[in-house]
């Protein structure tokens, strides 16, 4: 038990420690050092409150602790030997970390999507995912900021990821590293992908920033985390996503392309 506890104290302290430098970095960038210099990149122009800031990192250190139990009681239990989690890394081909990390992301959107949607029930919204959703304007720190039962539910995709892939706790990092830095965009406020993305295929098939400050701003559709497929196939995306997408945009470049022409013509005069 003293094993499990402080299993569970260091990867709490250390998921703490990733929650703070990978929300915190794009958060003083965009809203403390330079919000005017990025304001056309900002999908809602009204702000938030210091007071949703700290409700957002009180809820989403509690939901680190239950992400962290979880995680403890997967890889440092008896229950471990359920699971298909190796320790050896020479157990499976290197290269294997990498499809067993696009696999644990493509389960977790499917797991992802039809949670969200249950969580979306009436009864059930009111009880849990209403905290989530005191964010209508979300930031960096609104990616882990969930009710507990919420937080439970939504780190319990560990234990079918760990059940149907073998994964090494390397590749389980992975997952949860690059999940919150996903997160985090899809939080961020602002949209920062580039004009080339709008016309390819990965447009088609990933979220955006865009995509999920519409859930946030009017409460129904966008539902999937990764990607747009199960949105798209359900006919749950929100059907003003490409046009604000594109408003969004059109915003951006177009005044930047403006301010390029100015400082064009003040260097001929």
């Amino acid at each position: 038990m003293e094993k499990i506890i402080e299993a569970t104290f260091s990867i709490f302290s250390v998921s703490a420690i990733r929650y703070f430098v990978l929300a915190g970095i794009p958060f003083a960038l965009f809203y403390l050092l330079m919000p005017a210099k990025l304001g056309k990149f900002k999908i809602q122009q009204k702000t938030a409150t210091k007071k949703d800031f700290v409700r957002e990192v009180w809820h989403s250190m509690q939901s680190t602790l239950v992400f962290s139990i979880i995680a403890a009681g997967l890889v440092f239990t008896p229950r471990h030997q359920y699971t298909r989690i190796y320790t050896h890394i020479n157990d499976f081909p290197i290269w294997y970390m990498g499809v067993a990390l696009l696999l644990s992301l493509i389960i977790h959107d499917t797991y992802f999507y039809w949670m969200h949607r249950l969580l979306h029930h009436k009864r059930l919204f009111r009880l849990t995912h209403l905290v989530h959703h005191k964010s209508t304007n979300p930031s960096p720190w609104t990616s882990y900021s969930f009710h507990i039962l919420e937080a439970i539910t939504e780190g319990l995709v560990l234990v079918p990821i760990v059940l149907l892939l073998p994964m090494h706790p390397l590749t389980i990092l992975l997952f949860t590293v690059t999940g919150f830095i996903i997160n985090v965009y899809g939080h961020l406020g602002y949209e920062i992908m580039p004009k080339w993305f709008r016309f390819t295929w990965a447009f088609e098939t990933l979220n955006t920033s865009v995509h999920h400050n519409l859930h946030h701003s009017k409460f129904k559709g966008n539902y999937g985390l990764y990607f747009r497929i199960w949105d798209r196939v359900m006919g749950t995306e929100h059907p003003d996503y490409v046009k604000e997408y594109d408003r969004l945009q059109y915003r951006r470049f177009n005044q930047k392309s403006q301010e390029e022409r100015n400082q064009k013509g003040d260097r001929n005069n």
